[in-house]
């Protein structure tokens, strides 16, 4: 049997790749041409590369990077024409000016699984694809320009004031006042928040950095600890926070000028949220089939890689007056900034934005709901927004999977049966409860030696299981105490009886269990945290009425 024939680098023409350094990662992406059998081996200081050809020759190339990576937290994904993997920085915050540390290498690689030497024996398709490709490497080679950097994550800029302040923040859901400092810094790289988007997190020095708001043209950061005036300091961005709003506000340009253009729903606000962003579209409604449409059409601009550019106009620039806007600030500082999607949008915008239309990944359309005065507010989510949503979801639908015992196709049809059957067992269990309360009454008036007290606690009842039992029980003459629920947690009580021992001791009752209630028509009811002091609301009524006779 022959051996394969392994194909060394030196013999391969180099394939087109694109890589992009980030915060805490490095991506790359190579262009290739229907590789057989990939085989992509991320080691700490290297990457292999290796696949067949259609002689079933392997080919193999190594790409030392440029520092060590955590070969745990990287992976790879193979598809039939790219393969894109992502590396996770041993040490982040740490720039790669270059992918390999030999610069007598290209910054792109030349990795080649040699399938464009062999264009011979393909169709004339397949040879215009290939001079498609040379077209590309050529330019690539002549525009070269300088490797992707971090430079825009962190500089050093001065401190120009620092003054006491509060800062107003919710913790689980109250309002606290933070004390602190206000801080102006000469420069600074932290956006405010303002145009819909929140505001930048970021470290100045080893301070972190909780809010930054806008005061004219000056940046306000609010800190914890105090900083001098005139200090050098270095000012880092949070990006992962960045890069999301980043996506979130561009993917909002993108629908708002689609959803105009193809229906004529103007925006007329928009939210970032923490989990979300909304729309205020000026329409009463979007159809569900306007909302695929549009959801494809955004997808496609994503796929096409359209450029982002920003362009500065002064005041008396004409072309001020042809740019959409929604208003300009009273406190504006000029000059105007302009957000253009080449081809597509060109919006006056103060927000963070990516550079171009395929780093927003994906957007995924939400719904919509109804929204003011005759609005409607649409719910979207793009990019690592959706690889999360996607996560949430999936790990939903594998608890359903376990706990309903089928496939994700079912679960709809698993769970309307069950619907019928608790609808059918609510209401069985609301006939027993109502025999069962008519029994516990008809066997306390058979009691000689009742008394003029009765008592009753059940832990599955309900509102009108106690009102039942107090109809058929004659309270004119009896002090009636219900209660129902578990004895830690949540319950309900009645006081039921002659008006003025309710009146009397209902308000006491209330005051022993803690609870919300009122009282009227010689019933007094309400809701309570806790039935741990039942026994002594039980003993003090039950006193109540022997004092009552004994008075009599």
């Amino acid at each position: 049997m022959n051996k394969p024939k392994i194909v060394r680098p030196e013999e391969s023409q180099p394939a087109h790749a694109l890589w992009f350094d980030r915060k805490k990662y490095v991506t790359i992406n190579f262009i290739v041409h229907r590789p057989k059998e990939v085989q992509v081996d991320i080691q700490p200081d290297k990457m292999i590369l290796c696949c067949k050809n259609d002689t079933d020759d392997v080919i193999y190339n190594e790409l030392h990077f440029y520092e060590n990576v955590q070969i745990h937290d990287s992976r790879e994904r193979v598809y039939d024409r790219t393969i894109n993997i992502l590396l996770r920085k041993v040490k982040p915050d740490y720039s790669w000016p270059y992918l390999q540390k030999d610069l007598a290498k290209p910054s792109w690689i030349s990795v080649d699984f040699d399938n464009w030497r062999d264009w011979e024996h393909e169709e004339d398709e397949g040879k215009e694809e290939f001079d498609r490709y040379m077209d590309i490497m050529k330019d690539i080679s002549a525009n070269k320009g300088k490797a992707p950097d971090m430079g825009d994550l962190d500089f050093v800029t001065s401190v120009v004031s620092c003054c006491p302040a509060e800062l107003k923040h919710e913790v689980n859901g109250k309002k606290e006042k933070l004390k602190g400092f206000n801080v102006k810094l000469q420069d600074t790289i932290l956006f405010p928040e303002g145009g819909g988007q929140p505001d930048d997190h970021g470290l100045i020095g080893d301070v972190p950095v909780l809010r930054v708001t806008r005061q004219g043209p000056d940046a306000v950061h609010f800190v914890s600890s105090p900083l001098e005036v005139g200090q050098e300091v270095q000012v880092k961005v949070d990006w992962e926070r960045r890069f999301d709003h980043m996506q979130q506000h561009s993917g909002q340009h993108l629908i708002s000028v689609l959803a105009e253009n193809l229906f004529g729903y103007e925006t007329t606000s928009w939210e970032l949220g923490r989990q979300r962003g909304v729309i205020e579209l000026d329409t009463p409604s979007v159809k569900p089939a306007q909302l695929q449409a549009l959801e494809e059409a955004l997808n496609e601009k994503i796929r096409l890689h359209i450029p982002v550019t920003v362009q500065l106009l002064s005041r008396d620039d004409p072309s001020v007056e042809k740019v959409r806007s929604r208003g300009l600030p009273d406190d504006l500082a000029w000059p105007i900034r302009i957000i253009d999607i080449e081809g597509v949008d060109a919006n006056m915008c103060c927000g963070t934005h990516v550079s171009n239309l395929s780093h927003l990944q994906v957007i995924k359309l939400q719904g919509t709901e109804k929204g003011k005065k005759n609005k409607t507010n649409l719910i979207f989510l793009v990019g690592n927004r959706v690889l999360k949503y996607a996560e949430k979801s999936h790990s939903t639908e594998r608890s359903l999977v376990a706990l309903l015992n089928n496939g994700p196709n079912e679960h709809v049809q698993v769970v309307e049966k069950l619907q019928k059957s608790v609808k059918l067992l609510q209401k069985t269990n609301v006939s027993l409860l109502r025999d069962m309360a008519v029994l516990i009454t008809e066997n306390f008036k058979n009691n000689p030696q009742r008394g003029n007290f009765f008592s009753f606690h059940k832990k599955g009842g309900d509102h009108e299981f106690m009102n039942i039992i107090a109809n058929e029980i004659n309270i004119e003459e009896t002090l009636v105490f219900l209660t129902v629920g578990e004895e830690k947690g949540p319950a309900l009580f009645l006081l039921a009886g002659p008006s003025g021992q309710v009146a009397e001791m209902g308000p006491r009752v209330l005051e022993m269990l803690q609870g919300k209630g009122a009282g009227k028509n010689g019933r007094f009811q309400g809701k309570v945290n806790s039935l741990a002091r039942r026994g002594e609301v039980e003993a003090l009524l039950q006193q109540h009425c022997k004092h009552h006779t004994s008075e009599e």
